[in-house]
């Protein structure tokens, strides 16, 4: 009997660890209480795009990692280069109707909650190297919070790479594809959870991100990626014409 109950005991164990690391770096199982809350929604003058405006799949392999991916309709009037300015400022603010915002809560301005550069590079910029922590609540809501610390690890006009490490391994990973066209950019983006076989296989892809979260993080990626299109370009001509658009301004 000991014997058979062995491998449960061991995948209860692996499972505790692995979801006290995870919650440690601020992933929550799924309705979870949280000390964040949502905040008032910003007045944003434009539509967000619709979940039917992109492509969208899911694939869960063999081993059992998941990938999500999301085609965007493309970014008018969006260059490369202003999304790389972006990713380096994103911790400044911006003014909507008469009022300063932060622009993280611009940019998604249901579900954004907070975003602070917590590691900047030694000349005090940010680029690859750095951490981010964001808070936001997908779909608006608190189940499906994300609470991370985000490494940069890729940033130039061909995309953006964060990733969430724990153990000295990858449990998720956003990649971000810049496609410049002519009248603007598409992108494409990949969230990665899991890897080979180690996080599927003690059942905690689908208690810490289960389908509904998923469904929810696609959705809200869309309409985040989209939002860039309606403040991006007139940000960074302002940011431009004062000269601020160097490859390594501080936020």
């Amino acid at each position: 009997m000991d014997a058979l109950c062995a491998p449960t005991r061991r995948l209860f164990l692996h499972r505790m660890l692995w979801a006290a690391g995870l919650s440690t770096v601020g992933i929550l199982p799924a309705a979870c209480s949280s000390e964040w809350s949502l905040l008032s929604p910003r007045p944003v003058d434009w539509t967000m795009k619709p979940l039917s405006s992109a492509r969208t799949e899911e694939n869960v392999f063999a081993d059992g990692h998941v990938e999500l991916r999301i085609e965007h309709e493309l970014l008018r009037g969006v260059t490369p280069q202003m999304l790389v300015w972006w990713w380096r400022n994103i911790e400044g603010e911006m003014e909507i109707k008469g009022q300063k915002y932060f622009r993280y809560l611009i940019w998604h301005p249901v579900d954004h909650i907070h975003f602070a550069v917590v590691k900047r590079l030694a000349d005090g910029s940010v680029g690859v190297g750095s951490t981010f922590h964001l808070v936001e609540a997908l779909g608006a809501d608190m189940k499906n919070l994300i609470d991370v610390l985000l490494q940069l690890r890729r940033l130039d006009e061909t995309g953006a790479t964060v990733e969430l490490d724990m153990f000295g391994r990858t449990v998720m990973r956003i990649h971000g594809d810049f496609v410049a066209e002519s009248d603007g950019t598409r992108v494409i983006s990949t969230m990665t959870l899991g890897g080979p076989g180690w996080l599927s296989r003690i059942g905690l892809i689908d208690w810490f991100f289960p389908a509904e979260r998923r469904r929810a993080w696609l959705k809200h990626s869309v309409e985040e990626i989209g939002n860039l299109q309606f403040f991006l370009p007139a940000l960074y001509a302002r940011h431009a014409r004062a000269g601020e658009t160097g490859e390594r301004m501080p936020a």
